[in-house]
């Protein structure tokens, strides 16, 4: 079997309603990996399962910013070979307008959802010894941060440690952990951008990245790439995908 190839790999993905998450769980699918995709909107996921390629693919609704649905998610699953995470927000803010409120909605998305799930996981024993790769989105910006990014910038900075520290518990299982940290995308969450600040921030933003704006395929390809057996001596690593 070519180790760039996912079949015969049950592959969770989270957060696949939209945007990076959803062209992942596509990807995935294209190289031949059983999914299980799981996000809050039941409607966007469902218009996701059915353009996966093959029909042994499987959706839950749950929202993981809840331990009862997450528990329940988990409770469903079968034993798995990866794990894609895709959970979280881009709430900008200047720090000036910072409040308790939107610190906990922050981490609570985009940190906690992805580490109370991997809990779950973990207790219920549903990641394959010896076969098993955990992937999480962070974001280039923890390397670049950019003002009014304060929140989003600090819960991926959060996750890649986590990430780190969980390569280290899970080595001895032949578990991997690793990150990508993206630049800027054209996925939903930059329109959002354009349509809070200014089309000109967007640009100035792919005037920055020497080969432009990425897309959702470059990461979905790189998350293939770590969630198969040919990234199988990787892990505890943050991959930056900077277009430059």
């Amino acid at each position: 079997m070519n180790d760039f190839e996912l079949k015969n790999k049950t592959i969770l993905v989270t957060g696949a309603s939209s945007g990076l998450g959803k062209q992942c769980a596509i990807t995935i699918s294209r190289y031949g990996g059983s999914l299980i995709i799981t996000g809050r909107n039941e409607q966007r996921l469902k218009e996701t399962l059915d353009l996966l390629k093959g029909n042994e693919h499987k959706m839950i609704a749950a929202d993981l910013t809840s331990e009862e649905e997450t528990a329940r998610l988990a409770g469903q699953l079968p034993a798995l070979n990866g794990v894609l995470y895709s959970t979280g927000i881009s709430d900008l803010n200047p720090a000036r307008f910072i409040t308790k409120e939107t610190i906990e909605k922050t981490f609570r998305i985009s940190f906690e959802a992805s580490v109370l799930l991997t809990s779950k996981l973990l207790a219920g024993k549903k990641l394959k010894k010896n076969d098993c790769s955990l992937v999480f989105i962070s974001s280039i910006s923890t390397r670049y941060p950019f003002v009014g990014g304060a929140m989003y910038i600090s819960a991926k900075a959060a996750l890649e440690g986590y990430a780190r520290v969980l390569a280290l518990e899970l080595a001895p299982k032949r578990i991997r952990s690793n990150c990508i940290a993206p630049a800027f995308v054209k996925t939903p969450m930059l329109d959002d951008t354009a349509e809070n600040y200014s089309e000109e921030a967007v640009k100035k933003i792919e005037e920055q990245q020497l080969l432009g704006l990425g897309e959702p395929e470059d990461v979905a390809n790189t998350a293939v790439f770590f969630l198969s057996d040919a990234s199988r001596w990787i892990t505890a690593t943050n991959l930056i995908l900077g277009g430059g």
